[in-house]
């Protein structure tokens, strides 16, 4: 689970920047010189952008672009204006509203509400998907072509291959893409340009179940329930949500040889 953006980023952020200057900065013979020349050039330093003609202007629109970013999660919770009252204050040095411990304080008792967000939307997510794919997977096994086994894998052949299927211990190289229910790709060789090379024994269940059933040669489409995928929790951070149905197409293009140990 992502965990919400605080000012500390912000803090480090302005630390980075800090440091990028003072490792700039020429040595003491030469700073009047240089300050000179930084004066003059400051005008129009860097690459030429309409509406932002100083490079003061152009770094004060870097760093809140980044700020934007850090607080794109929290967007909804914040006020901007009330940002930016409390930036200028701090920079030009006037007395803040709250105290370095009610900053504390407040951040805190915000963290543990936007976890309780985030868990809340995690469980009523889940509890969706295993109903949307329960749904999906119960009117899927009617189809012609689709078997399911014991364990609520389903699967098509498009392709059967000819070669031997591969073992548990077995690596195997393969071009496959991974969908979601809604049609949206999560994952693809075909995309990268170059098949993939796994053992199966570092795989979802699914996928080692699925791809034991297939010849090398062989095409197949899966439908891999979340109990043999990824499960309530899905990928954290990733493209899977919890409880997520999946849906493959995979191609078995070799068993590859194991390296002798």
């Amino acid at each position: 689970m992502r965990r919400f953006p605080r000012h500390v980023s912000v803090a480090l952020t302005s630390a980075v920047l800090a440091i990028a200057v003072t490792a700039c900065n020429p040595p003491a013979d030469k700073a009047k010189d240089e300050a000179a020349k930084t004066e003059e050039s400051s005008k129009d330093a860097g690459p030429k952008i309409a509406g932002l003609p100083t490079e003061k202007e152009k770094v004060s629109y870097m760093i809140g672009m980044q700020m934007g970013k850090s607080l794109e999660q929290v967007k909804d919770e914040v006020d901007v204006d009330t940002i930016a009252k409390a930036i200028k204050a701090s920079v030009a040095g006037e007395k803040m509203l709250m105290t370095e411990e009610q900053a504390q304080e407040i951040a805190q008792a915000f963290g543990q509400k936007m976890q309780a967000k985030q868990i809340a939307k995690m469980m009523a997510d889940a509890k969706k998907n295993k109903e949307d794919g329960a749904k999906f997977l119960a009117e899927n096994a009617k189809k012609p072509g689709v078997k399911t086994t014991p364990s609520g894998l389903q699967y098509q052949v498009i392709t059967e291959g000819t070669g031997p299927k591969p073992k548990p211990s077995d690596a195997v190289k393969v071009h496959y893409k991974g969908t979601l229910l809604d049609g949206k790709t999560f994952d693809s060789s075909y995309d990268r340009g170059t098949p993939a090379t796994f053992p199966l024994g570092a795989v979802i269940p699914g996928w080692r179940e699925g791809l034991g059933l297939m010849p090398v040669g062989s095409k197949y489409k899966l439908w891999i329930p979340a109990a043999i995928g990824y499960g309530e929790a899905g990928t954290q951070g990733g493209p899977i949500p919890p409880n997520a149905t999946l849906v493959f197409e995979v191609e078995l293009l070799e068993i590859v040889k194991q390296p002798a140990k």
